[in-house]
Order: C-alpha cells, then sequence, then structure tokens
C-alpha cells in the first residue's frame, strides 16, 4: 500500500514557461487581451490560470478515483460534491441552509470531531482541495470550519521577464451565422490578441505545516504535482494559445518543515535575463539562466526537474 504520510520537508519552486504566436492568460474584462502590468508593460498569468492547468492534467492523467479526483472541475456542481462527506456521516443533505444550520449546531455540540471528518473526508478524495485548498459553500452554510481549508501549495502570478508586445489580428470566417446574414455577406469577421514570445517565471510556495496538520498532502501528490507542472501546456493546446511550455522547474528543498531560508533568497539566486547580443527576444534561446548555487544555503538542495513522463 501506497505511503500517504504527509510531506515533511518545506519546498519553494520556479516555473519558467514561454508562449510563441499566442495568448497565455486572456483578460475577459478587456476583450481577452493578454494581462499586462500597465505601468510597466510586462506580461502577467494568474495563478488560477495555471491551477486550472494542473488539474486538467491530473483529471486526465490520473483518472476520477480517489484519491485523484478533482473538486474544482467544468459543469460539476460544488454542493452535490459537499453532500458526499455528509452523506458519509448520515446528514441530511435534503435540508434548507435555515434547518441545515440547526442540524449542524446540535450534531456539533455531541461530536466535536465532525469539523474535521468532513475535512479529511473531502481531502481524502479530492486531489486539489489536498493540495491548493477549497472553500467549499455547503460547509460554510452549516457554520462549519472546515469549509475553508487553506491548502499547501501556493502560486504567485507568473510575470513575464522582459515587457510584451501584444498584437491584435483581424481573422475571417468563411461562413456566416443566419439566413438574413447570408443576404448580405458571405463571411465574418473577427479578431484574437497574440503574443509573438514571451518568457514568464512563476513562483510557488509549499508548507509542510498545512500539509501536516491539514490536508495531508504526502509525497505521492508532491510527485504528480510536478509531472503535472511539466506537463501542463502538452494537454492544453490551443489555437488562441499557440505555442507554449514549460522550459525550466527548479525546486528547493529545506531540510526541515518550517524551512532553513526565506524563499526571496532562494530564488534570487537564479537569475533569467535576455543575452546582450539580443534586441527582440523570440525563443527560449535568447535568454540566458544562471543558478547561483553559493547563495543557497547548505541546507536547502536544488533540483531542475527535467523528467518529462506523460
Amino acid at each position: 500500500m501506497t505511503d500517504r504520510r504527509p510531506i515533511e520537508n518545506r519546498y519553494d519552486f520556479t516555473i519558467l514557461f514561454d508562449v510563441k504566436d499566442g495568448n497565455p492568460n486572456g483578460d475577459p474584462d478587456s476583450g481577452n487581451m493578454p494581462r499586462v502590468d500597465i505601468e510597466t508593460g510586462n506580461g502577467l498569468t494568474t495563478d488560477v490560470c495555471i491551477k486550472r492547468k494542473i488539474r486538467d492534467y491530473v483529471q486526465t492523467a490520473m483518472g476520477e478515483q480517489a484519491p485523484w479526483r478533482i473538486y474544482i472541475q467544468n459543469r460539476q456542481t460544488l454542493n452535490r460534491l459537499d453532500s458526499e462527506a455528509l452523506k458519509a456521516e448520515h446528514i441530511d443533505t435534503s435540508l434548507e441552509s435555515k434547518d441545515f444550520a440547526k442540524e449542524i449546531k446540535a450534531l456539533k455540540k455531541t461530536d466535536p470531531e465532525l469539523d474535521r471528518r468532513l475535512r479529511d473526508y473531502m481531502c481524502d478524495q479530492f486531489f486539489d482541495i489536498r493540495t491548493f485548498g477549497a472553500v467549499m459553500t455547503t460547509f460554510v452554510k452549516g457554520n462549519l470550519s472546515c469549509g475553508q481549508v487553506r491548502g499547501p501549495v501556493q502560486l504567485g502570478f507568473a510575470r513575464s521577464i522582459d515587457p510584451i508586445s501584444v498584437q491584435e489580428i483581424s481573422i475571417t470566417r468563411i461562413a456566416v451565422t443566419t439566413e438574413a446574414d447570408a443576404a448580405e455577406k458571405n463571411n465574418t469577421m473577427g479578431n484574437k490578441f497574440i503574443i509573438p514570445y514571451g518568457l514568464y517565471r512563476m513562483n510557488g510556495y509549499i508548507s509542510a505545516k498545512l500539509a501536516q496538520n491539514v490536508t495531508g498532502f504526502c509525497d505521492e501528490d508532491l510527485d504528480v504535482l510536478w509531472q503535472a507542472i511539466l506537463n501542463m501546456f502538452e494537454f492544453d493546446r490551443s489555437a488562441a494559445r499557440g505555442n507554449m511550455a514549460v522550459r525550466k522547474l527548479y525546486v528547493f528543498k529545506h531540510s526541515s518543515a518550517l524551512g532553513d531560508a526565506p524563499s526571496w533568497k532562494l530564488f534570487d539566486g537564479i537569475d533569467v535575463h535576455k543575452r546582450d547580443e539580443v534586441d527582440v527576444p523570440r525563443d527560449f534561446g535568447d535568454y540566458e539562466v544562471r543558478v547561483n548555487r553559493e547563495a543557497i544555503p547548505e541546507s536547502v538542495s536544488l533540483t531542475e526537474m527535467v523528467d518529462h513522463t506523460l
């Protein structure tokens, strides 16, 4: 049987990924234009975008059986998934919200471990709750403290190394939508945004203490997470996103659960910059990645993950 003990070490990691002739993360409030820091011109990609791709990889590669089920997924009713844990505790989920809250309050008086068992059930079933945490509204409405689970794996926004050039491309479709349109024209116009090239950097953090005290995130989960990050764009192809690839994944492993160095100091040890002879970068080879291992404490190991097993 696989050892599911929570991880014992803190981790920090850096992802380098690039996009060529595509849109890595459109902003729906700006006509799906690539997200940009309006002051510096650097491109941005949200943590939510990357977590979606990780979830999709795990769902595709690991199947839909516990402990690899995905909680946040397309066209899935979250309340129905929440009710699984309640049914396992023989709690009536058909009650109106007011009566449901009363029932939960009464049960908690006689069973102080109810919160923990509901949380553990959801964490045991769903990889993304165990990893990223979740807000489970059914539990929140019942005044259960397990309704908000903070996950051990957290991501920041990805930011491009250099300012990006956003281009709007006009496209045509040799078809029309309605008969009325057909009487006036024989095609329709549209547009899409692309970035000719952008290299993005994203930093992430893994708390061993949250894994141990809250979700039970274990070494097997960690291995699946690394594989998901390395392969997340391989299962997410789209004409809108162009060519996207994870170029580097650097993992810092601390010798303890609390860690041996501040994350910023470790991240500063990885320098990514455009080569001096390059004016306009259009390929990963136009950049140089330097790792200053002398800046990394001996108690922290640095590994470049290169296993691209699908």
